[in-house]
């Protein structure tokens, strides 16, 4: 079985630099990297009493708030696909 390349990259998110590790492309990393920052320092914007623990726990509950959101909605659309193929 052939193994996918694994690639480094170097990313900073909210003053942090993390090395990554995987076999998503760079580009797509850095894209990830770059929406965790921005959420990051949003949240910090509208709440700068919080500190970094907090704003990155508020981030991640956010997010994955967001995914199940898009889960029910991609479940819903496939329902009335289903459906509408019949």
């Amino acid at each position: 079985m052939e193994e996918e390349q694994k690639t480094r990259i170097t990313i900073d998110i909210y003053g942090q630099t993390y090395t990554i590790i995987g076999t998503d492309s760079s580009a797509h990393v850095r894209q990830v990297a770059t929406l965790v920052d921005d959420r990051m320092r949003e949240l910090s914007m509208h709440n700068p009493y919080l500190d970094t623990t907090k704003v990155a726990v508020l981030t991640a509950v956010n997010s994955v708030h967001d995914y199940l959101k898009l889960q029910t909605e991609k479940e819903l659309l496939e329902k009335e696909l289903k459906k509408l193929k019949g």
